[in-house]
């Protein structure tokens, strides 16, 4: 019988201290409800839920920007349901305006509200943003992320949706006040046939233009705007404006003409406003102070930031503080009213093309979400069963290693008893 090492002893602490260590697992699991607390616990499963975890928490992501990008569409779609309002107008000022029961004056009056109304089409896509992006000015070209993964996007690009690029909005028109010898007027004959005096410029139902006196007479005609022929006389007089005028007055005055009247310039780019000339900073500004456009040849060229030319006025001087004034499509004459119903039904046809793209868009995102939603679910349920723990079961391993826990360290005071039997042998 030994004494020194009592292996019954040792045994039974082993023991003891082995059941404790595996109630104290059972403890934590049930406690946090996950079956792996740290790698140790299942190293290949703590991999394979993490990887699930990062799937899991990318596809509830991507179901956000799902739901951020149909924000996004629904405020552009938003912004040109009234931009078909706006169309809608136009188009029926200019079916009344092809009417002939209306006059030259009532006309003019149609045309303001189509200026004002190509003013607002302009300001809309110019000023309609999600989060400061701009939307309808021709510039958003998004990714929107839909998954969990590298790649997995659609894309979206809106397209310009001012009156310029809608082609509702008219010429631009400058007041032009020349003397003769200047560039923007030359003559031929001795102007001899029409007398020396203020006339009118009108717009005839077909489209071109007349000069008439005081007394509402044909003075002289135009296609154009800017070669014009006497209509009395010998007929034999023509005279030439640069820049086409289609309103105002002229002055004819001795040897010489003087203009006082409305210029018409090609529009290349400028949206419906009106814009002054500021010389100090080679600078075309909108009404609000804002640069458009810029010139190196004082004022007969303009370019904006992306380098075009958006308004030439070769021939015309331009001076400091001159401005230049963007309306809506011509609805001044029957002619042109006429062909601006079709122009603006085609008008129509884009934003209508444009807003079905962002509905199709929208309803395709709407699936997305549902897609993401079950696929997270799914992922979820494939996480849980390799990381939560099953409380059942683990309550069973807990009651087993307690009670061996229990009894172990009841036999370890059994054990400790033994060697005291050798006392027996000493007396």
């Amino acid at each position: 019988m030994r004494i020194n090492h009592n292996i019954a002893a040792l045994n039974t602490y082993r023991q003891l201290t082995f059941n404790n260590t595996q109630a104290s697992k059972n403890i934590e699991k049930l406690s946090s409800g996950l079956r792996i607390n740290r790698a140790g616990d299942d190293a290949a499963g703590l991999a394979i839920s993490e990887k699930m975890r990062g799937q899991i928490r990318g596809l509830e992501m991507a179901s956000k920007n799902s739901q951020d990008a149909i924000s996004l569409i629904q405020t552009a779609e938003g912004a040109l349901n009234e931009t078909h309002s706006i169309l809608q107008r136009m188009r029926e000022l200019a079916v009344q305006a092809a009417n002939d029961t209306n006059t030259a004056t009532d006309r003019v009056e149609l045309q303001k509200e189509v200026d004002q109304l190509a003013q607002e089409l302009s300001r809309i896509s110019s000023t309609t943003e999600f989060n400061t992006q701009k939307l309808l000015n021709g510039t958003f070209s998004g990714t929107f992320h839909i998954g969990a993964n590298e790649s997995q996007n659609i894309k979206l690009n809106i397209s310009d949706m001012s009156a310029f690029a809608l082609g509702v909005a008219g010429d631009v028109t400058t007041v032009i006040s020349d003397a003769d010898g200047d560039a923007s007027f030359t003559k031929t004959g001795t102007l001899q046939d029409i007398a020396d005096g203020t006339y009118q410029i009108q717009t005839t139902n077909t489209g071109s233009y007349k000069m008439v006196d005081s007394n509402g007479n044909t003075v002289a005609t135009s296609n154009d705007g800017k070669s014009w022929t006497s209509a009395i006389g010998e007929k034999d007089d023509t005279f030439t404006f640069t820049a086409a005028v289609k309103a105002g007055t002229v002055t004819l005055s001795g040897n010489g003409t003087k203009v006082s009247a409305t210029g018409s310039l090609t529009n290349n780019g400028l949206q419906a406003g009106t814009y002054t000339y500021v010389a100090s900073e080679n600078a075309l500004k909108d009404s609000n102070g804002n640069a458009v456009a810029w010139t190196t040849d004082s004022g007969v060229t303009f370019i904006d930031k992306n380098g075009k030319v958006v308004l030439d006025t070769t021939g015309v001087t331009v001076a400091d503080g001159d401005s230049f004034t963007v309306g809506g499509v011509d609805i001044t004459s029957q002619a042109t009213a006429n062909k601006a119903v079709t122009t603006i039904n085609r008008a129509i046809e884009t934003v209508s093309a444009e807003r079905a793209k962002l509905g199709a868009v929208q309803n395709r995102l709407e699936h997305t979400i549902n897609n993401l939603g079950t696929s997270a679910e799914n992922l979820t349920a494939a996480e849980s069963r390799i990381r939560d723990v099953d409380m059942a079961k683990e309550m069973m391993e807990f009651t087993k290693n307690n009670i061996l826990a229990q009894a172990a360290q009841a036999m370890l005071a059994q054990s400790n008893q033994l060697p005291q039997a050798v006392l027996q042998l000493l007396r």
